[in-house]
């Protein structure tokens, strides 16, 4: 692995007293960057030929090559295969955004995921600093064994390289995932934090903010009761009767005041309709996105385990008719309140068509394979009893045009002023439109009157 005293590319790090981060030889530029000075070492498809090898698949996006490659079987040393940077084809779709291609090497033997390139990158750094959010996410949920605190050669973790590129979604994720936010750089000594800040990063500064208010997603616990706490205290409030002199106050408000825009109040009414909309017992959350432990919602700083980790560690038993809990992986029994998914699809609909669609056998088998029989339940979007039919029939009568109001000028404000020669230019402009009219008619009239000779002259 090389060092940044080995490497010219690296550089030295920022100083303290560099004013500048405009520069090309901070600590935040990378050999992946978008000034890198590494060659595009990636050959494109000759000829439009499919891909024959592992590592072509994967660095030219061919997903369906990529199957047909794991079903005739893979060896070590293919899987393994390196380029020039020491990076395998998992890490150069991560760094590519092939996300197709993230999702065939799921169930790819011989993979390394915390495998790290020439400057100490992991596939899960790559993506990071990328910002692809969607591989990165998937990475951490579905790929055991991935470690969130790996060091490139200058010390740098994913969430460090996350946080000094802006790539705040990214960032949010690897926390929630259990990433350490206090982790410091082996040569300045900064966190993740201290690095937003020295390149700019206020976006990610007041992300990280937000997360240190709220650190645990409480929707996604099945305790979590979707109320608004404070909703009666502020219906009483608005409903209540006013005094006169409150009703001048606020209309004089109301009349004088500046309306200027500004950020949602924190724990008001919109952050109430994110929490219900998005939380476990919403049903606009779709089957297939229940979490395997509802009991253990995602919390800051705490490790979540991966599905295949938890799918190995339980039964199938215990995974359907139990909610795992991802902190210390004990299983806590639930009394399952809510019907199964099977037991809805057999009663709620007689019309066996209806019944047999490919969406409600893909929401029955997620829902039995990943899913708690507690959290199996009907939505709209994957409907796991039967599709709705629907009756489309066009109204008798057309819709009515809505009338144009007139804007009333309110008293209150200056009318812009009429200027005499806009007057009397608009003056010509109609009577020129009306000399138009005349002589238009004038000529059909003339063209009537000499059709209507011609006729006589013909019976003549």
């Amino acid at each position: 692995m090389a060092t940044a005293a080995e490497d010219p590319h690296l550089g030295s790090g920022p100083d303290e007293d560099d004013l500048s981060l405009s520069g090309g030889d901070y600590d935040s530029d990378s050999l992946l960057s978008d000034d890198s000075v590494l060659p595009d070492y990636t050959s494109e498809c000759e000829n439009g030929r499919l891909a024959s090898t592992f590592y072509q698949a994967c660095t030219r996006n061919e997903p369906v090559s990529l199957r047909k490659i794991l079903e005739r079987g893979v060896t070590k040393e293919e899987v393994m295969e390196l380029d020039i940077n020491n990076m395998n084809g998992l890490m150069v779709a991560c760094c590519k955004g092939y996300l197709d291609v993230v999702y065939g090497l799921l169930n790819c033997p011989f993979i390394d995921i915390n495998h790290q390139d020439n400057e100490g990158n992991t596939a899960l750094m790559i993506a990071s600093q990328a910002g692809h959010v969607s591989t990165v996410m998937y990475l951490l949920n579905y790929f055991p064994g991935i470690d969130t605190e790996v060091r490139d050669c200058r010390g740098f973790t994913a969430l460090i390289k996350a946080a000094m590129t802006g790539r705040t979604d990214v960032m949010a994720a690897l926390i929630m995932a259990g990433a350490d936010i206090h982790a410091v750089d082996t040569t300045k000594g900064k966190c993740a934090r201290d690095w937003a800040r020295k390149t700019g990063r206020y976006d990610t500064l007041y992300r990280l903010h937000r997360l240190n208010l709220r650190p645990k997603a409480e929707q996604f616990c099945e305790s979590y009761i979707p109320e608004w706490p404070d909703l009666k205290e502020r219906v009483a409030k608005a409903t209540a009767e006013k005094s006169p002199r409150e009703k001048i106050t606020q209309r004089l408000k109301n009349t004088f005041g500046f309306r200027f825009p500004r950020d949602p109040e924190d724990n008001g009414c919109l952050d109430h309709m994110v929490r219900i909309t998005t939380s476990v017992h919403s049903p606009l959350v779709c089957t297939g996105c229940r979490p395997l432990c509802p009991t253990s919602p995602p919390e800051v700083g705490k490790r979540r385990l991966a599905v295949p980790e938890l799918v190995e560690k339980h039964t199938e038993k215990a995974l359907e008719e139990s909610s795992v809990c991802h902190s210390d992986s004990s299983v806590s029994h639930i009394i399952p309140t809510i019907q199964s998914a099977e037991s809805i699809t057999a009663t709620c609909c007689a019309d066996s068509e209806r019944r047999g669609s490919i969406l409600s056998l893909a929401s029955t088998k997620v829902a039995s394979t990943f899913l708690p029989r507690s959290m199996a339940r009907r939505n709209s979007v994957f409907p796991s009893g039967c599709i709705p039919q629907i009756n489309i029939s066009r109204p008798t009568e057309a819709t009515p045009k809505k009338e144009k109001k007139k804007k009333k000028m309110d008293k209150g404000f200056l009318e812009p002023p009429k200027w005499k020669y806009k007057e009397i230019k608009d003056e010509k402009k109609k009577e020129k439109k009306k000399a138009e009219k005349e002589k238009e008619k004038a000529e059909k009239d003339k063209k009537e009157s000499k059709k209507e000779k011609d006729k006589k002259k013909i019976k003549n």
